[in-house]
């Protein structure tokens, strides 16, 4: 009997999905993107209802006895340097992580990425019909609060005057798509590594809720009605299926290669 080992040949997983095509994704994310600019802009022409949905969105708030956004901004306001750093995160975070976000899925993680990318679809879908239903003016345009547009301020900003900007749709502060996205970048990186210190991506979405709510650019309410919406569309999209091939992955807790005998039995 020949005592030579061998390693056990493998075989591809079957579960394992394919890669979409590179062309198709750029143009669904360009289009996602799109959708996000120009369905916002389309619902501009509002202002009066913005700034009374504004007032009762912040009297609910105070009745509900939720923090005051005053607090977080009275922190940023402690020195010019840290309000800097939240206006520059807000201003210069949000796409880039979100796009990068789905660069690792896409070459890394494909299964996660097509269901991160649905996901995020159905949340800027489903987003963009309140701004027609409910229009709300940013806390930093309403008088009587207390805060500040520390955009304007202290810099850098990504508004100019409503009148004049036709970029964004500045009534359009519910839902929070910042933080929707965020959380839904943390959620899905959570999901797709297995590191034990995976816990540490709501760190991202966790620092968004502080910037927009100390800059004064949305409420609470805000962040809460988008994370009811990413729940809304979680439960919709199935979730990626783990296979053999991802389920350890991570973490260092796949099975060796097993050994056979070569000739053993003959």
């Amino acid at each position: 009997m020949n005592a030579r080992t061998e390693p056990a040949e493998t075989e591809a997983e079957p579960g394992t999905p394919a890669r979409p095509s590179l062309i198709r994704e750029f143009l669904l994310v360009a289009g996602l993107f799109l959708v996000y600019k120009l369905g916002r802009q389309l619902a501009t022409g509002h202002t009066a209802d913005a700034f009374r949905n504004a007032r009762h969105v912040w009297h609910l708030e105070r009745s509900v006895h939720l923090p005051h956004e005053t607090a977080v901004q009275s922190a940023l306001l402690h020195g010019d340097t840290l309000v800097h750093l939240a206006n520059t995160y807000y201003a210069t975070v949000h796409f880039p992580a979100t796009l990068a976000f789905l660069v690792w899925l896409y070459l890394r993680r494909p299964a996660h990425y097509v269901w991160a990318r649905r996901v995020l679809a159905v949340l800027t879908t489903a987003a963009l019909v309140l701004p027609f239903t409910f229009p709300l003016a940013p806390p930093r345009m309403l008088t009587g609060t207390g805060l500040v547009d520390t955009a304007r301020i202290y810099g850098p900003s990504v508004y100019g005057p409503p009148s004049s900007d036709h970029l964004s749709n500045q009534f359009a502060a519910m839902p929070s798509l910042h933080f929707g996205w965020a959380l839904m970048v943390a959620i899905g990186l959570m999901a797709a590594t297995r590191s034990r210190r995976r816990g540490l991506w709501l760190l991202h979405p966790l620092v968004t809720l502080l910037v927009i709510v100390g800059t004064a650019n949305h409420y609470w309410l805000d962040a809460i009605v988008a994370t009811a919406m990413l729940g809304l569309a979680l439960a919709v999209v199935p979730p990626p299926r783990r296979t053999a091939s991802t389920a350890g992955r991570g973490t260092g807790l796949l099975k060796p290669r097993e050994t056979v005998l070569a000739g053993a039995g003959r």
